[in-house]
């Protein structure tokens, strides 16, 4: 008798769906195509000297190398959570380790808070639009998402607190830097956010991903360094997650969550039923990465992106017609492109791989509720400077075509 595949697997993984951007990237990888699809970082900034000497100095040290090879504790290694507290103290957010578990990347992250605070049919507050990644993960647990409006200051405060009274209590929210926009909250934004959480009993996700690729404007402080909790573990309203994939590499696949000791000591034991903790080998490589570079390799980083995001702003003005209007971040690797109403993004990205080789992430896909049809995500990140301003032409020209049709 045949095995009946879809009948033993669970609801829960029936619920995901393939990823548009990683099915994309199979095709942008093309050498011919100008890719402004994968939010990923330019290869070219991988400091690869320091990893080469980091790595000899860890393997030539027997102690400290065997210790690297060997198991570790589930929450991480002390040392990396240690300097993780500390440079998260340096802009406000005062925590200690025991507020730390270090993840297999920010996105185990969030698959771990999705298995331990969502359920079939449990609310939960995302941003419209808001990361693909983050609702993929959140959709294997089948819950209910409802969509809250931005504008440029953040979230629409009455559309999350309408959805907080009516008894939502978790929100997945970014305030810097937003993948897929590009745009962060105000300081004033973000306070009304923390108040109408705490009004409520709500907790917030905080997707901290790219809160250091800040190039211009004050550099504003995190909803978790928001969050006073007079210095108790217990508590707090902020789970926060990060990663050092967009600073340092990220195939050392090494983030964290720092979240109040109750969330912490479930996830620890969910870490134990799962992978036991985190490769010993790159904790230890991305501690003595951070301890060597930073901040150093930061500013190398941001003025190398700056300029990218120069250029793609630039050649926007340039080229787009008016009928198109883009965001401006400050940071971050997005820009968001609003089309004319006449244009499906997804029809207009058949055309550019096909007509202009040119790859962008069609925006529907960055929405719960499936629309944003005509909205467009590109980054600068991967592109130098002549091949943006040639795609970026490119593609305005098919869309002045496509729109005149």
């Amino acid at each position: 008798m045949t095995v009946q595949w879809n009948d033993l697997i669970v609801r829960d993984a029936r619920a995901l769906t393939a990823s548009e951007i990683r099915d994309l990237l199979k095709v942008a990888d093309r050498p011919e195509i100008i890719s402004f699809a994968g939010g990923v970082p330019d290869p070219s900034l991988f400091p690869l000297a320091d990893f080469n000497a980091i790595y000899g100095d860890l393997t030539t040290d027997e102690a400290a190398g065997r210790k690297s090879l060997q198991y570790s504790i589930s929450e991480g290694l002390p040392a990396l959570r240690q300097w993780i507290a500390d440079d998260l103290a340096t802009s406000g957010a005062v925590r200690g380790i025991d507020n730390i578990l270090i993840t297999c990347g920010a996105q185990q992250g969030l698959d771990m808070l999705a298995r331990l605070l969502l359920e079939p049919g449990r609310e939960i507050v995302v941003e419209k639009p808001s990361y693909l990644g983050a609702m993929q993960a959140f959709s294997m647990r089948r819950p209910t998402y409802v969509g809250v409006n931005m504008d440029d200051d953040g979230p629409v405060i009455a559309e999350l607190e309408a959805a907080f009274e009516r008894g939502v209590r978790i929100a997945y929210l970014a305030p810097d830097f937003q993948n897929p926009t590009g745009r962060s909250y105000t300081l004033e934004r973000r306070l009304a956010v923390l108040e109408v959480a705490r009004k409520y009993g709500a907790v917030i996700l905080e997707d901290a991903a790219y809160c250091k690729l800040s190039y211009e404007g004050d550099v504003l402080p995190s909803l978790l360094a928001l969050d006073e909790t007079n210095g108790d573990p217990q508590t707090g309203t902020i789970i926060q997650l990060g990663t050092f994939s967009k600073t340092l590499v990220p195939a050392l696949r090494i983030g964290w969550v720092c979240a109040p000791r109750p969330v912490i000591e479930r996830l620890v034991l969910m870490t134990q039923a799962g992978d036991l903790h985190v490769s010993t080998i790159n904790q230890e490589v991305a501690l003595r990465a951070a301890r060597r570079l930073f901040p150093g390799h930061l500013d190398t980083i941001r003025d190398a992106y700056r300029a990218k995001r120069n250029t793609m702003l630039a050649a926007l003005d340039e080229f787009m017609p008016e009928a198109v209007s883009y965001t401006r971040p400050e940071g971050g690797m997005f820009i968001w492109l609003t089309l004319p109403e006449n244009i499906d993004s997804r029809q207009l990205l058949e055309q550019a791989l096909h007509d202009a080789k040119v790859a962008f992430v069609p925006g529907q896909a960055f929405f719960c509720d499936h629309t944003g049809r005509n909205t467009a995500r590109l980054s600068f990140a991967t592109e130098k400077a002549d091949r943006i301003r040639d795609g970026i032409e490119r593609l305005a020209l098919l869309i002045r075509r496509v729109h005149n049709q």
